[in-house]
């Protein structure tokens, strides 16, 4: 019985660690494109005298859902937060802009833990040595406060931190609450949504 049981063993150990191999590629993946995002040569040459006509043309043209569905896929593909919120603020004016963004981010966040979580919890329970596991368990007792100030500060790019958190032991309704909570919180949002 104990010979029929390690090769089985061996296998799960095989199946995590192919797991973890591919939360790390993917990882590494968001993390190739945000770079990209943030030192492409294109950036400079966007002219906003051309663009604000077209984005606003867009955004009455798809409507806030349809765009808010649209900046979910962008930020789970590491697109800038920062730059979908112009982008929208831009499209469909402050208040439609600023929602759209809450429920984008809060949408992408909840969408890559769950990737993250599908992808390396597993293998973040098995493969991690006794100090991760013990940071990961203390970062989920204080789940929502440990998102909020996670977002506070600019640490990763938005979608490698939610598939981090993912992987981890904080739990899904603390990652959207707190995301959510965080992003209410930037005093930078307030002043577009007030000018209407």
């Amino acid at each position: 019985m104990k010979q029929k049981e390690e090769p089985t063993q061996a296998a799960a150990r095989r199946r995590l660690r192919l797991r973890a191999a591919g939360l790390a590629l993917l990882l590494l993946l968001l993390l190739g494109l945000s770079l990209g995002w943030a030192y492409s040569p294109w950036r400079s040459e966007i002219d906003p005298t051309q663009l604000l006509p077209k984005l606003q043309r867009l955004g009455q043209w798809m409507g806030p859902w349809a765009m808010a569905a649209l900046m979910t896929l962008a930020l789970v593909l590491a697109v800038p937060l920062m730059l979908l919120t112009v982008l929208a603020l831009a499209a469909l004016g402050p208040t439609n802009g600023l929602l759209c963004t809450l429920a984008a981010g809060v949408a992408a966040a909840g969408l890559s833990h769950g990737i993250g979580h599908c992808l390396g919890h597993a293998a973040l329970q098995v493969l991690a040595g006794p100090r991760l596991q013990q940071l990961s368990q203390a970062l989920a007792r204080r789940g929502l406060i440990a998102v909020i100030l996670i977002r506070w500060l600019p640490i990763a790019p938005f979608a490698i931190v939610n598939m981090v958190a993912g992987a981890s032991h904080i739990r899904l309704r603390d990652m959207m609450l707190g995301t959510l909570l965080a992003c209410c919180r930037r005093p930078w949002l307030w002043p577009f949504s007030w000018s209407n």
